[in-house]
């Protein structure tokens, strides 16, 4: 039967979240059903509750960061165990058969990906509701395995924040030596330094904020350009064969193209909203702008073994789900260092 489930929501836009209960869908013979222990906190949290990104399902049970053990496993699911500590990103469903699924790539399913907050549930009927909650019940195809070595709660936020950054590493190929420039030393950001540090590249943090210059060389970056100083951007002017724009903020792009070599991308992985591109900022050297959308279920599983080889985690602060309306006001202000994530047990 159905179970019935104590979670977080948002009862309507911009407005605290409550608590709430949620009904999650008997395990079928490839589902999971995981006890979730951890929940991290994005900002695509806070954007989809305040309506920022189109109209609300509410109420909204928010967290795509989730990690916890198998409680209880379908009679045909193959891949784990009672017991197993698991994770759940953004995805948990796509239609499996288009090209895009078949490529392992269920994030840019061709008949629409099923994401884990917010979305229509093809299984059950309904909207799809999140992690700020006691369990879910996921296919296990849309499960991946937390490896021995990582903590959950800084595990959680990789499953966003972790796989954003390290798939455009892994598609532009990255490399030991290559020239790398991360904009922004926020959520994201701060994985991405560390990602592609381990992968042998010379990384550079670009940040309005000066305060971060040590932070950004304890993180694992080799370099810091303030974007203030217009005399340290102009010596770096078409240095990177890759730039990560993590920048949510409204910025100029055409301002970070010129810092991209010949033939180099500068790959979109914030969201500030409608940018002015000047042709003459690609046209010159052959550059390319381009964008990315977090990972498939192959690759994130891949960043998760990438990671405990290298001993990557995420930054956190952990708090208890009665503080989570807080925890979006100091997300308003980027006052978190560098990730909350959600002990659930508090819930």
């Amino acid at each position: 039967m159905p179970s019935v489930v104590k979670a977080y929501a948002a009862y309507s836009t911009n407005a605290p979240l409550k608590p709430f209960e949620v009904k999650r869908r008997e395990p079928g013979p490839h589902d999971v059903v995981i006890k979730i222990t951890h929940c991290g906190v994005c900002h695509s949290d806070l954007h989809s509750v305040n309506g920022d990104w189109g109209p609300v399902n509410e109420p909204l049970v928010p967290g795509h960061e989730i990690v916890g053990h198998v409680e209880e496993v379908g009679a045909s699911v193959k891949r784990y165990r009672v017991g197993d500590a698991v994770g759940v990103g953004c995805l948990v469903d796509s239609c499996q058969t288009c090209a895009s699924c078949k490529d392992h790539l269920e994030q840019y399913c061709d008949n629409g990906s099923t994401f884990t907050y917010g979305t229509p549930d093809k299984v059950s009927g309904g909207i799809t509701q999140g992690g700020y909650s006691a369990k879910i019940v996921v296919d296990e195809n849309f499960v991946v395995r937390i490896p021995k070595g990582l903590p959950l709660d800084k595990a959680a936020p990789l499953l966003c924040a972790g796989i954003t950054t390290y798939s455009p590493l892994r598609h532009w190929k990255v490399k030991k030596g290559d020239h790398v420039a991360v904009a922004g030393l926020g959520g994201l950001g701060h994985v991405a330094v560390k990602i592609a540090a381990a992968m042998g590249a010379d990384v550079t943090v670009l940040s309005t904020s000066e305060s971060k210059r040590e932070e950004a060389k304890s993180l694992g970056a080799h370099n810091f350009v303030s974007t203030k100083n217009a005399d340290e951007l102009k010596k770096i002017r078409g240095k990177f064969s890759l730039i990560l724009n993590t920048i949510s903020a409204p910025h100029d792009y055409n301002r970070y193209l010129d810092l991209v070599k010949r033939d180099g991308t500068m790959v979109i992985l914030g969201l500030p909203g409608p940018q002015m591109i000047a042709a003459f900022s690609l046209v010159p050297r052959r550059k390319s702008l381009s964008g990315s959308m977090i990972g498939g279920i192959q690759e994130t599983q891949e960043m998760l073994d990438f990671c405990a080889q290298h001993g990557i985690t995420a930054d956190i602060e952990k708090i208890h789900m009665n503080q989570i309306n807080d925890a979006y006001k100091r997300l308003v202000k980027n006052d978190v260092h560098y990730r909350f994530v959600i002990d659930m047990e508090t819930l």
